[in-house]
């Protein structure tokens, strides 16, 4: 019976034992938990605190923005009553177009003439990153505005103002050279020269932006690219002069090739393909015949008298590069003759 009592006691002692460790274990599990959560609930309130002083401190300098933009209005407003001309507003080129129309000579007067007029704008990545054109490609069409980079008188325009005088008309090609009011007319030679044209969006791929239907010539400067929408930039019932109806007064009458044009075109074509924006040398010819089926000639050559037109005129349009020579008889009849490497562009520069 004493034996058996024992047993009983340290069998109690043992339970009472394990409670007590079992006990101490959740209590420290517990006390563990709770400081954790105590930790976790400090972390939380200073990152809260840290938030809240951040979004302060963005919405101060937002504040100072803010009210420095307004000072600069006022300041810019103040110096324009006083001098236009001191007047600047900062603005960076966002990319540089790549064009088929390697001179100002047969770049298209308007855009959308010439379907296979292809470009690439290159954006700067500096500027532009590739998320910024993401949704773009969901359009048909984009303006773009752009500077007339290759203008004559661009250096007096920007660096001597004093000396630069606005040409208040301007000789319309459509109009045989009669002249017009600038702001009547899309003449490259304005005020400020800044372009707007309209093109095709092709494809997006990341900080380029493929078009076709331009008339822009490589190397232009992009400002902007701006969604075309139908509902908005297409206004009905919209009316225009006669003389802009008139598209046939600068229509050819047919484009034809010489017998050795094939044989030129495709020697030339093996040393242009890999930096071409055509698939094929075919392709390329229909962009020849595209561009000359509207006379590309300035003013100064179309209106030459009668017996220096029939003498034999060889005219030039460099593409991609590439001269094409060609001539036009009296009853707007091109032959295109050759095709090939031009010595030097600045030769057909604005012929």
């Amino acid at each position: 019976m004493a034996i058996a009592g024992s047993s009983n006691g340290y069998t109690t002692a043992a339970l009472a034992l394990t409670l007590a460790v079992v006990s101490v274990s959740a209590a420290v599990s517990l006390y563990r938990w709770r400081r954790r959560g105590e930790d976790l609930e400090y972390r939380i309130k200073e990152l809260e605190k840290s938030l809240g002083s951040t979004m302060e401190k963005s919405a101060s300098e937002r504040k100072g923005r803010v009210k420095a933009q307004q000072a600069l209005r006022e300041a810019l407003a103040q110096t324009e009553s006083h001098d236009l001309h001191s007047t600047i507003y900062p603005m960076r080129p966002i990319g540089t177009i790549r064009s088929c129309f390697s001179t100002r000579n047969g770049t298209p007067r308007q855009p959308l003439l010439v379907s296979l007029a292809r470009a690439c704008l290159v954006c700067d990545p500096a500027l532009v990153p590739p998320a910024s054109l993401e949704g773009l490609e969901e359009y048909s069409h984009c303006w773009i505005v752009y500077v007339f980079h290759l203008n004559t008188d661009i250096e007096k325009l920007w660096r001597k103002p004093s000396q630069s005088k606005l040409k208040a008309k301007v000789r319309v090609p459509r109009l045989n050279g009669e002249r017009k009011g600038v702001f009547a007319t899309r003449s490259p030679h304005r005020p400020c020269p800044i372009g707007l044209t309209v093109a095709k969006v092709e494809e997006i791929q990341k900080d380029k932006v493929r078009l076709s239907g331009v008339d822009l010539v490589d190397g232009t400067p992009v400002l902007d690219i701006k969604p075309y929408l139908p509902y908005s930039d297409s206004i009905q019932g919209a009316s225009v002069p006669n003389w802009v109806k008139e598209d046939c007064l600068l229509a050819v009458a047919s484009v034809t090739f010489s017998d050795t044009f094939s044989s030129s075109i495709t020697s030339c074509w093996k040393l242009i393909e890999k930096k071409s924006l055509y698939s094929s040398a075919e392709e390329f010819r229909s962009l020849i015949t595209q561009v000359l089926s509207w006379d590309i000639r300035s003013m100064s050559q179309r209106n030459k008298p009668q017996d220096t037109l029939n003498a034999e005129i060889v005219y030039h349009l460099v593409l991609e590069g590439l001269d094409v020579s060609y001539m036009i008889d009296n009853e707007s009849n091109i032959l295109v003759q050759d095709v090939s490497l031009p010595k030097n562009l600045q030769d057909f520069a604005g012929r």
